[in-house]
């Protein structure tokens, strides 16, 4: 049985790829923060590895010992790539890293759809506040050139319930949980800026295909549909029986919620299409709308819905 090690064990991404490894017959060993995150893991099949991203030492000795390694905690921290890769030099093993389509994100702020679409083999367009994320990958696949099976997964927005920990996405249920508080649906702007999106259950299943078959210094993006925010805050306001839509001034939205939040996650453009996974692994998403997913599937009662705090 091989061995997968695997940072953000109890995060939305690395919880539901874990649990899909697993299933496929993969021991996962599991980077958590503290001895309660460890219970919580180890009672899915996770075994837990106590420490964090800025334990150099232990992450270099995991990947050493391991058959592959994941990486879904963090899609900027350089100093746990360096110490992974440190560790997988020269073993010809997986180092698969997860990177996000904010890194070819635009700044319109909700004013606009853009007419640009990138796959794996256009040139990317990348906004001075993602360049370090675009050179991490870049640094990822680079290291294929010294004995690593590197893949880079650039997952575009995700919705879906996970299987994992953290069962909440990121966009989606930040916007349900504010809609709720505020009596409203709120946007960056008119909404007009689209993203590409892609449910979990594909983004696992994704995650699975490129550890047994991707060759090394692979990029995929993960893929299938899009929408813009307007019309995902329209379905929000139908599923949660909300009246309206306000559009708000992006300086207000970034002084509420962030620079980063309100410019890049809700207010950019990020259409992105991921040709080769299809082309290359046979990858087949089972999702086509996040539209349907909202306005059919989306959990609204208090237990399991994404609108909690």
């Amino acid at each position: 049985m091989k061995t997968i090690f695997l940072t953000g064990a109890t995060g939305y991404i690395g919880g539901s790829v874990a649990l899909k490894l697993l299933q496929s017959g993969y021991r996962v060993r599991g980077l958590v923060r503290s001895a309660e995150s460890a219970k919580l893991i180890e009672q899915q099949g996770i075994e837990p590895v106590l420490g964090g991203l800025d334990d150099s030492v232990l992450l270099t000795q995991e990947a050493r010992t391991s058959d592959g390694v994941i990486n879904t905690a963090s899609a900027d921290h350089q100093g746990a790539v360096r110490a992974l890769i440190v560790g997988l030099e020269g073993s010809s093993k997986l180092l698969l890293h997860t990177s996000g389509s904010s890194v070819i994100g635009d700044d319109v702020r909700g004013s606009r759809k853009s007419e640009f679409i990138f796959n794996e083999d256009t040139p990317f367009v990348v906004a001075p506040d993602k360049q370090a994320r675009h050179a991490l990958d870049l640094e990822v696949l680079g290291s294929a050139e010294h004995g690593i099976r590197s893949a880079v997964i650039c997952p575009s927005l995700i919705y879906g319930v996970g299987s994992g920990v953290n069962r909440h996405s990121v966009q989606i249920p930040f916007l349900a949980r504010n809609a709720l508080a505020q009596g409203m649906v709120q946007l960056v702007g008119d909404g007009l800026n689209v993203w590409s999106n892609v449910h979990i259950d594909d983004v696992a299943a994704l995650y699975v295909k490129v550890v047994e078959r991707a060759p090394a210094g692979a990029f995929y993006f993960a893929e299938s549909g899009e929408a813009s925010f307007a019309d995902i805050g329209a379905a929000l306001a139908t599923r949660l029986h909300l009246h309206g839509v306000e559009a708000l001034a992006p300086e207000i939205a970034a002084e509420r919620w962030g620079r980063s939040k309100a410019y890049f996650s809700l207010g950019s453009n990020s259409r992105v299409r991921g040709l080769r996974a299809r082309r290359e692994l046979g990858w087949s998403p089972g999702h086509t709308s996040v539209i349907d997913w909202i306005l059919n599937d989306m959990p609204v009662d208090a237990e399991s819905a994404p609108l909690q705090p």
